[in-house]
């Protein structure tokens, strides 16, 4: 074999090599290296006051309400502007669609519904949230809808049984397809 055949062979072999995907790259490096950016690591301590404190409550689908602000206080820790939603008429509503308004550092605004569960409905397919009409509504902006869902398990501490968040999951609702029941005193999605 010749000079220049050896070349190329040892050539075409380094190529292969780095045509082969690296593993193990702990993921914070690779993006790093690959744009310059850093991935911004959460408070674990933080984002575990839920567990922690734990939400009292008969069932789990009822701490939903509990748990928003934890939430709000999370989001806020992080840099965003996050709050219940005020209504056209300045008002601030607890009940009804969406539970928390969230503002980034560009302006944009997302909407925010937190839904409780628990662990022994987790197969289950059945999930409704209701969206009702209302004269003086809360969404009042162009948004992104997202729904964070938070699975809870039932613990027993010294003041009695809690509810806990084992896990969560993040929805985009932009193509979520509702369903119009029309009530009475107006319509109802679900």
């Amino acid at each position: 074999m010749s000079n220049s055949e050896e070349y190329i062979k040892q050539l075409e072999e380094t190529i292969r090599r780095f045509l082969e995907p690296i593993k193990d790259i702990p993921y914070n490096i690779a993006i790093r290296s690959l744009t310059g950016c850093r991935v911004l690591e959460f408070d674990r301590n933080d984002n575990k006051t839920a567990y922690r404190k734990g939400i009292k409550t008969k069932r789990p689908n009822e701490a939903g309400n509990q748990i928003e602000p934890f939430v709000i206080n999370s989001l806020n820790k992080v840099g965003l502007k996050a709050e219940k939603p005020k209504s056209r008429k300045g008002k601030v509503k607890i009940a009804g669609y969406p539970d928390i308004e969230i503002s980034d550092e560009y302006g944009r605004t997302i909407y925010l519904e937190c839904k409780t569960y628990s662990a022994l409905t987790k197969g289950q397919s059945f999930r409704t949230f209701y969206f009702s009409p209302s004269k003086d509504p809360k969404i009042t902006k162009d948004a992104f809808h997202l729904l964070l869902s938070f699975e809870l398990s039932q613990r027993k501490r010294k003041k009695g049984p809690i509810f806990v968040p084992v896990s969560w999951q993040l929805y985009t609702l932009e193509n979520l397809k509702v369903q119009i029941r029309y009530l009475q005193k107006g319509t109802s999605f679900s």
